[in-house]
């Protein structure tokens, strides 16, 4: 007689269903694992065997034989160690297979039978809900998954009580929904003196999901701004809470198993490998790309990146995803990400100042600033100069909004945006105005006759490339809509073109 248990394998966001095949038959006693398990899951025998015998139980001596399939699928992870062992007890009669089959396990085994937490519960009860099974998972997680809909949700602390249960000894509650515990203080506005321009590109940065670059001197105020950026953006809607957490599950890094609700600030060292920004490595994980999903990736010392891994987030800006194509997996994550990044003008920083800069000038600057590629720079739709601050600046405290003020105003700014593409991208999650193309683009950000005449002449002047050009539309779509406008003005195309800047030393960049 073979026990069949239903788990998991994960491709990216994607949920494989893999059968856990157990087989108890004569022969010398042998434990094999077959169906293509890595390291983790081929040492699960011993962790297994180890929690059998804390809860007084002991594998029978015969040969037990578990196949994974489909055995072409490479497995991977410590999650499967308690969908073997309800294969095994099953199998030994200790569990009915009649009931044991109707539920999704996954759960990792410790030596004395408690069920440690795992990575990618969310997104395998949101299979399991939908395949009409119920779920069996990690104490921990319970209220993890919860927010997936299915109601035949078991969370047991050990192996025991999950025997209990299922023998009628002893019944386990159902776990309740947990949200994230937000311990993140944000930072506020109105503590940065001065630079009142960057503060205006901050806030249509944040309205509309914009790109964002900052350039200025060391000390200027460019990392304190974006690190005030998650302050002004609003919290995420419940289908973008779902999509973040399922990433962060997959990635083990939701907390407690609370789903997220705000969004994801993330801001890698400029010594970040090209695996660790855009995902990879041999498990191949999510990167900080995907990480920021919905949120902000924060990239400071943008030239000192390498050029590799900056070329590497040309195709998830412009997309929305990041495919990771290894030679044994080929996995897509989301990554609909707002890039925030600043730099100085060049490597010592001071260029345009008589006394600091340094005696290379202006040929140091072409050669920092040429580090980044022009197709990437084309892609950022904000491009602002964030000068030193004047000394009257820091001495003189200056009014300033608050970020509680700012983010009112992005908030209703966003909802407008929100409602519209509703309408408009029926079969696409259009959210913002920094994701509309194509046709949907034309219909909502055609400029009047005087905005029109304004942008082809800039656009000659310039030299703007079919996506700056779409890109200063996006932008000018977003100032109009922070003023209320039903249309784009002349106003707001001069606006959006004034954030459109060429880097000095190189030719305006092409599509």
């Amino acid at each position: 007689m073979v026990s069949r248990i239903n788990t998991v394998a994960f491709q990216g966001v994607d949920v494989l269903d893999i059968d856990v095949q157990v087989q108890i038959a004569g022969g010398l006693p042998t434990f094999t694992i077959v169906g293509l398990p890595d390291k983790a899951i081929a040492e699960s025998k011993e962790r297994i065997r180890a929690a059998l015998n804390a809860i007084g139980l002991a594998l029978p001596p015969k040969r037990i034989t578990v196949n994974l399939a489909p055995a072409d699928v490479l497995k991977v992870g410590s999650h499967f160690d308690l969908a073997i062992a309800t294969g095994l007890l099953a199998s030994m009669e200790v569990l009915p297979k009649e009931d044991i089959i109707n539920y999704t396990v996954l759960g990792e085994l410790a030596l004395d039978g408690k069920i440690a937490s795992v990575a990618g519960v969310l997104p395998a009860a949101i299979a399991a809900n939908a395949a009409g099974r119920g779920l069996i998972c990690p104490a921990k997680q319970g209220g993890e998954a919860v927010w997936a809909g299915g109601k035949d949700i078991l969370a047991p602390n050990s192996l025991l009580e999950l025997i209990n249960h299922f023998k009628g000894t002893q019944i386990l509650c159902s776990p309740k929904a947990t949200v994230a515990e937000n311990d993140t203080i944000h930072l506020d506005l109105k503590d940065i003196k001065g630079q009142e321009a960057a503060k205006r590109v901050l806030e249509i940065a944040a309205s509309g999901g914009h790109h964002m670059l900052m350039i200025g001197p060391p000390g200027a105020g460019k990392s304190m701004l974006a690190a005030r950026m998650p302050g002004i953006l609003p919290s995420l809607a419940p289908d973008e809470a779902l999509e973040v957490s399922m990433i962060h599950s997959i990635a083990g890094q939701l907390k407690n198993g609370g789903l997220i609700q705000q969004r994801p600030f993330r801001d890698p060292h400029h010594t970040a490998t090209t695996a660790a920004l855009v995902g990879g490595g041999h498990k191949v994980k999510p990167g900080e790309i995907s990480l920021a999903h919905m949120g902000v990736l924060f990239l400071d010392e943008l030239p000192e990146f390498s050029r590799a891994t900056l070329e590497s987030l040309r195709q998830p800006l412009e997309t929305g995803r990041i495919s990771v194509a290894r030679a044994n997996s080929h996995v897509t994550y989301p990554a609909r990400v707002q890039l925030i990044a600043a730099m100085n003008p060049c490597k010592c920083g001071h260029l345009g100042n008589p006394q600091l800069e340094c005696n290379k000038a202006p040929k140091c600057a072409v050669d920092y600033q040429s580090k980044i590629s022009g197709p990437l720079f084309d892609r950022i739709d904000l491009h602002v100069d964030v000068p030193a601050v004047k000394p009257w600046d820091m001495s003189t405290p200056a009014p300033s909004e608050s970020s509680e003020e700012i983010i009112k105003r992005v908030t209703a700014t966003r909802l407008i945006q929100r409602e519209r593409y509703a309408v408009l991208s029926k079969d696409r999650k259009i959210r913002c105005n920094a994701e509309a193309d194509g046709k949907i683009l034309d219909a909502v950000a055609t400029p009047d006759e005087k905005g029109r005449q304004l942008l082809i002449k800039a656009a000659e002047q310039l030299s703007l490339s079919a996506r700056g050009w779409h890109r200063v539309l996006k932008v000018s779509r977003t100032i109009a809509d922070m003023e209320r406008s039903e249309n784009i003005k002349h106003v707001h195309i001069a606006e959006a073109l004034s954030y459109r800047r060429i880097i000095p030393g190189r030719a305006p960049a092409k599509a």
